[in-house]
């Protein structure tokens, strides 16, 4: 019952991060648009390029636009950069965590129920005395063997998924990294886009 709970658990949860993850890695195009608008001086038009964009990439650089139009710049400026992209990555890892630990618990519990289902065939067996015959044997092996096939379909997706959307949103997070970064650079140098 544990492992089916598990495993209802860890669709809905790599469901909601497909979800939340989807638009992470989109809007590369506009961002780039926005950074050579932004070299060539047409800053309301950058803004406007990355403002409406879905992406944490797209949230990160309208911040850095917008501190940079408004005098805000130096370490303080590139802190707050750090500290809201580090952010936007935590949002995007959240929940992976649980999906790991249902893939790393799931053939523990699995193992669990292969055992309790021996204990039980030999518990079964010193009530028959000895004479035991197959069919006194086949409930505990059958239990062992059903909680350890299952343990191990819960944990292979949730395993998966896992890997994917880390995966995902490490990549992602590049992303914000290489934007603003990219934006920093040309607006200490015009030159560079």
């Amino acid at each position: 019952m544990v492992l089916l709970i598990l495993s209802a658990l860890s669709l809905a949860l790599i469901v909601v991060k497909i979800i939340q993850l989807l638009p992470s890695r989109s809007g590369a195009a506009a961002r780039e648009n926005a950074v050579m608008l932004w070299a060539k001086g047409q800053r309301d038009q950058a803004q406007a390029a990355v403002s409406s964009g879905k992406s944490p990439a797209d949230r990160v650089m309208s911040y850095a636009m917008k501190s940079l139009a408004g005098g805000f710049s130096g370490p303080a400026l590139n802190a707050e950069l750090l500290r809201r992209g580090n952010e936007e990555f935590a949002r995007m890892n959240s929940l992976i965590r649980v999906l790991e630990l249902i893939a790393m618990i799931s053939p523990l519990l699995g193992l669990l129920g292969t055992v309790m289902g021996m204990i039980q065939s030999f518990q079964a067996l010193e009530m028959a005395q000895g004479s035991a015959n197959a069919s006194v044997l086949a409930g505990g092996i059958w239990q062992a063997l059903l909680t350890t096939a299952v343990g191990l379909l819960v944990a292979i997706p949730a395993a998966v998924g896992a890997t994917l959307l880390s995966a995902r949103a490490e990549s992602a997070g590049q992303m914000i990294e290489n934007s603003v970064g990219r934006l920093m650079l040309v607006e200490e140098n015009p030159n560079a886009a």
